[in-house]
This record gives structure tokens, sequence and C-alpha cells, in this order.
């Protein structure tokens, strides 16, 4: 029988999750959302290149990690997996942002695909196996949480670049959640 979500809202280790998700969905989707951009705007390269070397090739890397996830997920630490996710999505967010040469900067983008992808399945994983008995509303109420940070980090990401910073700076910005993240994993 499931537990009442009440009971999991008075556990500290369930907001964490919550925040993990959102900091999740925040991570991936402002890299997503805003790699086209910054590579014609930022990067000065063409739109066709920019399109396949950022979001394609995000994506692609994405879709990898979760094939790679689905294959040794039992086999793996998810929880320093995650972690380990966490610091290269900063690294490949620092990476895009201040990398001088276009394809360096994009490869950014690109890894931070690979770099995401675990996230969600992951937070899912974990959370089931903290609260076996959380039932359909506790992952109802995680994928939420993602889909608040889904909105929240092309927000932010956009809310930096339109106030004058560029989307270099709307993409340091983002770099926040994957950082948050790595502090909610480790706590």
């Amino acid at each position: 029988k499931a537990v009442p979500m009440g009971q999991s809202f008075r556990k500290g280790a369930f907001w964490l999750f919550l925040a993990v998700m959102v900091c999740a969905g925040a991570s991936e989707l402002a890299m997503s959302q805003w790699a086209s951009l910054f590579a014609e705007d930022g990067l000065k390269v063409s739109k066709t290149l920019g399109d396949l070397l950022g979001p394609c090739a995000f994506a692609v890397l994405m879709g990898l990690s979760r094939v790679f996830f689905g294959i040794m997920g039992s086999k793996i630490d998810l929880r320093r997996f995650i972690l380990g996710s966490g610091v290269l999505c900063v690294f490949s967010y620092l990476l895009a942002v201040f990398a001088r040469h276009p394809v360096v900067a994009l490869s950014g983008c690109a890894l931070c695909g690979l770099s995401v992808g675990i996230m969600w399945p992951g937070t899912f994983s974990l959370a089931s196996r903290r609260f076996p008995r959380g039932g359909g509303a506790m992952f109802a109420l995680l994928a939420l949480a993602g889909d608040v940070g889904c909105t929240s980090g092309p927000a932010l990401c956009g809310l930096v670049a339109g106030s004058g910073g560029g989307v270099k700076s709307g993409l340091l910005a983002a770099c926040v959640f994957p950082a948050v993240l790595c502090g909610c994993v480790l706590f």
C-alpha cells in the first residue's frame, strides 16, 4: 500500500529529491533551449552548424547516457554517478561559456547532454529505493518538480541574457542549477 503524500512531505529526504528534480530539469533545458542561439550569436557560426553541433549533439549524447543507464543502472552507485554528472554538467556549462574557440564551446553544449541524461531517470530510481511505498503520487510530484526546473532554467538564462549580459551570461547564471544539484546529492 502506498504511503500518503502527507507523510512524504514530512521527510527532509523527499524535499531533497524534489530539489534535485528541479535542478535536473533546469540543467537540461537551459542548455538545450539556448544552445542554438548561443551558437549563432555568441559563437558566430551558421544556424545549420549551430543546430547540428549544439542541440543535435546535446540530444545524441543525452540519449547515449540514458542507454548506458538502462544497461548498467543496476550495477553502478547511482548517487555517485548523479554527483559526477552534476560536476560534469557544471564543467560543460563553463566550457561552453569560457572557451574561446567555437568548436570547443559547442563541445561544452554537447557534453552537457551527456551529463544531464542520467539526472531524471537516476533521481526517480533513487527516490523509489528511498521511498519504496511512495506510489504514483510521489512520481507525479517528482515529475512536476522536474517540469518546474524545465521552466525556471531557460527562464533564468533568458532573463540574464535579456538584461544585457548576452547568452553566455545567461548560461553562466544557469550553472547554479547543476551546482545546487551536487550540493543536494552530497547532503
